[in-house]
């Protein structure tokens, strides 16, 4: 029986023989819009080597391998704006932006500190109070009824930062009388540091809530408001009291002028003037003070 040929046995110290070498691809890659052959996988930028004018270098995540000092970056808004000509419109655009900013928030403070010293400046009208205020106050509708000048009426001044006060007391005598039938009474406050319009309304206004027996009338046409009290206890006899009180406030500035007269037995005086006349005269007397006592 034939056998089949045998291939002769290799040397046992001999090599195995190389394969054929490796062809190189037929088609060498071709360039694409993207900057990388695979979006999916960019290949890392050279750490020396520095990024171009229109590439962001890229950001490790964390600490780099081999470096444990290496700190992960910050992110955040940039410290200052960018320079007008750094980056084209966007930068002249944000920089605007923060000078206008500026600007408006310079200009709000302003506006709030000129409000605030013009809010809190005092209302004086050009009034002045006067060392002696008996001088320069008129109380001339008096004198047909009290034809009896007093001589020598008191007065006094006071001259403070935040208040300067005149007042002035005069007697009123008939003729014939050999002591006083009536007062008068006038002062005059100008406030320099605080606004005495609410304190006033609440005093005079509300008098006769405080002050049992009082009527009270707000009066027109005298400062920014006026308000009369007055008080009659004579009931036709010739005993009791008259009196009558013109409070004024225009602006910061207040001026009372007071009228009071007692009666009595002893008195010679048996016919004082009427309410209505004592209050006509406070009101005629008051316009001509107020206007006497502006510089």
């Amino acid at each position: 029986m034939s056998t089949p040929p045998q291939q002769p046995a290799q040397p046992a110290d001999r090599p195995p023989q190389p394969g054929p070498p490796a062809q190189p691809p037929s088609v060498p890659p071709q360039p694409t819009a993207y900057p990388y052959p695979s979006p999916q996988s960019p290949p890392p930028v050279p750490r020396s080597a520095p990024p171009g004018p229109f590439q962001s270098p890229t950001m490790p995540s964390g600490p780099q391998p081999g470096n444990p000092y290496a700190q992960p970056p910050q992110y955040g808004p940039p410290p200052f704006p960018p320079a007008p000509g750094g980056s084209g419109a966007a930068g002249r655009a944000v920089l605007w932006a923060v000078v206008g900013a500026v600007v408006a928030s310079a200009a709000w403070a302003a506006g709030i500190f000129l409000i605030g010293a013009t809010a809190g400046a005092a209302d004086l009208g050009g009034y002045a109070a006067p060392s002696d205020l008996c001088s320069r106050a008129d109380y001339t509708s008096f004198k047909d009824e009290y034809s009896a000048s007093d001589s020598s009426p008191t007065h006094s001044s006071l001259k403070e930062a935040a208040l300067d006060e005149s007042y002035c007391s005069a007697s009123l005598k008939k003729s014939g009388s050999s002591y006083a039938d009536a007062y008068l009474s006038l002062q005059v406050d100008l406030h320099k540091k605080t606004d005495p319009g609410p304190e006033f309304t609440a005093t005079w206004k509300n008098y006769d809530e405080s002050h049992s027996g009082y009527d009270v009338g707000p009066v027109e046409d005298i400062g920014d408001e006026a308000y009369l009290v007055t008080r009659d206890t004579t009931s036709g006899t010739s005993s009791g009291s008259r009196y009558a009180t013109l409070a004024v406030r225009d602006g910061w500035v207040t001026y009372t002028m007071s009228y009071s007269a007692y009666l009595s037995s002893y008195d010679p005086d048996k016919d004082p003037p009427k309410i209505d006349e004592i209050s006509d005269w406070l009101k005629t007397d008051t316009r001509n003070t107020l206007d006497r006592l502006k510089d």
